[in-house]
């Protein structure tokens, strides 16, 4: 069962609240942030993604780059720009766009609930970057930013969600972006105990985004466990910082492909193979969506076609095989363009379904790319059924968006 609890949580007055939350660090790159926090010393770039303050160009795994994190947020911490609360406290915090909103709930997660497969994950995670973020946790001794998790529909913790966000926000901003943000402190002790009780209800919480974050947090906490002689279980560092979402309020979009050569067939050769494992349809200039699972647009020449999977072509009884990335990877990527690794072929790339299908005939149009697929999103419940049988999702299937604004809330380890 789910082990979550309050934290004293370190955040900024509300006042500030607009200068110092920023996006994740890994949306974006060194030059974007730096760009980004120009003019703004409160902005926590400064922490996450510290580079900035050293000359472009700098390695952003330095020694002294992590040092510089460490420094900034004792600086922030300092100058009153981010203060802990006095007491321990769950918070509700929802994110608005396009007219929808989901909530979250702020929690502290037990690390033992990831080491022991209670929390669970659809993704693998490369080493190198678990490591980078595990040096940002172990030298700051917090989680400066927090993981996305889902869980399923509990009727009660709906209620609390309900009861909390009817008060008064302590932030209510929307960002750059556009994108709105909404964060309450849970202050009424019955509240913060039902929080707990429900969650132990709970059997599995499941990792939506930030599968790196989750690994770092909790093979930090493990780690600091393992080094403490005097180790008891109650410690801040076995716990990490999550927002929780029920998984009814999330939607994944798609997340495209973008090709850059059709190795060596000419357009119509190309067509031609399709045609062998999808029924092709030519919908002419107009931009084309995928209307349901196993249905695909592709971008070719200035034309947009459907595709839709054969039946037998696909496996609606196995968890991954159902999925369209795996369709659109074995039927077209590896059999037809020989694309075998998704993740180092450097012929492909990956746009998030945020930036549209405009993005795709862009990249085509300009001569970049030779063509351009667009997939129908995967499902909340298609992930969790994943998660469930242990599979593990192929390269670039989900997209989350409204990403978390990091630094509304972060969790110390001491």
């Amino acid at each position: 069962m789910a082990k979550v609890k309050p934290f004293r949580g370190i955040r900024p007055p509300r006042q500030m609240v607009t200068e110092v939350a920023s996006r994740p660090y890994d949306v974006l790159n060194s030059e974007e942030a730096r760009a980004e926090a120009e003019g703004n010393p409160k902005s926590l770039y400064h922490i996450i993604k510290p580079e900035i303050d050293f000359a472009p160009g700098t390695d952003e795994h330095a020694p002294e780059v992590y040092d510089k994190a460490v420094e900034n947020f004792a600086a922030f911490r300092r100058n009153g720009w981010l203060v802990q609360d006095e007491q321990e406290h769950y918070y509700i915090y929802a994110q608005t766009m396009d007219g929808r909103t989901q909530y979250g709930i702020v929690v502290a997660a037990f690390v033992d609930d990831y080491m022991e497969g209670r929390i669970k994950k659809h993704e693998l995670t490369r080493r190198d970057k678990e490591e980078d973020r595990m040096k940002h946790v172990r030298i700051n001794n917090a989680n400066i930013e927090p993981v996305f998790f889902a869980f399923p529909d509990n009727e009660a913790l709906e209620e609390v969600i309900r009861t909390v966000a009817a008060g008064e926000p302590e932030y209510d901003f929307t960002a750059p972006d556009g994108f709105g943000h909404h964060f309450w402190v849970v202050k009424d002790p019955a509240i913060t105990a039902k929080i707990t009780e429900e969650f132990a209800k709970i059997p599995y919480l499941y990792i939506a985004d930030g599968h790196h974050r989750s690994a770092a947090a909790a093979l930090v906490g493990n780690e600091k466990a393992r080094l403490n002689p005097d180790h008891k279980g109650d410690e801040e560092y076995n716990y990490f910082l999550a927002v929780a979402f029920p998984a009814s309020h999330l939607k994944i979009i798609d997340y495209n492909r973008v090709v850059r050569d059709l190795n060596g067939l000419s357009p119509e050769e190309f067509l031609e193979r399709l045609e062998h494992k999808f029924v092709v349809v030519d919908k002419g200039t107009e931009t084309y969506t995928p209307e349901a699972l196993h249905n695909f647009a592709l971008y070719l020449e200035g034309h947009w076609y459907s595709l839709t999977a054969r039946p037998g072509t696909y496996n609606d009884s196995d968890p991954i095989g159902v999925l369209d990335v795996t369709i659109s990877s074995d039927l077209i990527l590896r059999d037809i363009i020989g694309i075998t690794d998704l993740r180092s072929d450097k012929r492909i790339d990956f746009v998030g379904g945020i930036r549209g299908l405009g993005e795709l005939k862009q990249r085509v149009d300009s001569g970049e790319m030779a063509f351009a697929l667009a997939l129908y999103p995967v499902s909340m419940e298609q992930l969790m059924n994943i998660a469930d049988t242990g599979n593990i999702m192929p390269p670039k299937t989900t997209w989350f968006e409204p990403k978390l604004r990091s630094g509304l809330v972060i969790h110390s380890l001491e």
